[in-house]
């Protein structure tokens, strides 16, 4: 995912200056919104926000190509009792965040206006590491630090024992919608609704005993700007 990200800001960098001589020949966004988790997902993991940087390259005035890095926090969420061993009586929290990078097609009907309608459609790779705690308490001994303006005088807080800590890489597909309003011949507000979908990994007990499949379901909400 990182090497994605830097390709994404090396290349912005060199198409951002002649892209408006071009009449728009490679399009830069950068988005931000909040993220709603769907299905099963929902009943484990909270909401979230996410956090959008792509390339979109012109093919025609009709479709374009985008290659786009996203990062998705998802809350932290209290998993239901009724989920957990029979006996349990410590609080569980499960959280996550999920990157993807994503190559789609994105049509663009014709339309008169600033307001241009697009629909976006692709596949990618979406890498999602997940991590259990329970809530606990640990000593820290007194200590002193110049940097902090302050010394601490020692004893117990609470902390997060991680009790599980796992990452999944899988494929998934995308599609939406959204709409360019132009404010400029430069620069575009866009807010755009995506569907995405990702297969997920089996999990299986030593008896081979299947507990089902960790496929992802998301819709995030984007507001950002293109130029």
């Amino acid at each position: 995912m990182r090497k994605i990200v830097v390709f994404l800001f090396v290349a912005a960098l060199a198409a951002a200056v002649p892209a408006q001589a071009q009449d728009k020949k490679v399009e830069v966004n950068i988005g931000a919104g909040y993220t709603f988790t769907l299905s099963d997902v929902r009943k484990q993991l909270g909401d979230g926000y996410n956090i959008d940087f792509g390339l979109t390259f012109n093919l025609k005035p009709s479709l374009g190509f985008q290659v786009e890095y996203s990062y998705n926090g998802l809350g932290k969420k209290q998993i239901d009792p009724a989920n957990l061993p029979p006996g349990t009586t410590s609080q569980v929290f499960a959280d996550m965040n999920m990157q993807y990078g994503n190559f789609n097609l994105v049509f663009k009907p014709p339309t008169t206006g600033k307001a241009k309608p697009y629909i976006v459609a692709g596949m990618g790779v979406y890498y999602r590491p997940v991590k259990v705690t329970t809530p606990t308490v640990g000593y820290v001994p007194p200590y002193c630090d110049p940097w902090w303006y302050y010394c601490w005088p020692g004893g117990f807080v609470e902390v997060d024992q991680i009790l599980a800590s796992k990452s999944s890489t899988g494929f998934g597909i995308d599609f939406g919608a959204g709409v360019n309003i132009w404010a400029s011949e430069a620069i575009a507000i866009y807010v755009e609704a995506r569907y995405h979908y990702i297969w997920g990994p089996e999990l299986k007990d030593n008896s081979g005993k299947s507990y089902g499949k960790a496929n992802g379901q998301f819709l995030p909400i984007t507001f950002g700007i293109r130029f």
